[in-house]
């Protein structure tokens, strides 16, 4: 519920729009609906602006995804993909350049570490 609630006021802090749509695996949906005035106040706390947050009750996530949420804003235009794979992936391509140094040693040549 605490990791739901973040993943959603993470999200809103991305797009910092009045009007987002959130969608959810179905069976999440009593759990965002219970966490979404607490993220939608943490919001406001953060930034001092206003939002209006709706559940999308009619297309929902994937089943098979492990959970997270998306959100949009703009009919659709602005999209932050909130899931539990979409944070994997971001921390894989974090971690590649230290698990390539690992197996194959630094490199002489690299002259930035980003």
């Amino acid at each position: 519920q605490t990791m739901l609630q973040g993943l959603i006021t993470q999200g809103l802090c991305q797009l910092l729009e009045p009007h987002v749509l959130i969608r959810c695996r179905q069976k999440d949906l009593k759990l965002v609906e219970e966490v979404l005035d607490k993220a939608g106040k943490e919001y406001k706390a953060l930034v001092r602006l206003e939002v209006f947050l709706t559940v999308d009750k009619k297309n929902f996530l994937a089943s098979d995804i492990a959970g997270g949420v998306q959100l949009s804003a703009k009919a659709g235009k602005l999209l932050v993909v909130n899931t539990l794979e979409a944070r994997l992936d971001q921390i894989v391509k974090q971690k590649v350049p230290e698990v390539r140094a690992m197996l194959y040693g630094a490199n002489p040549n690299r002259k930035f570490f980003d």
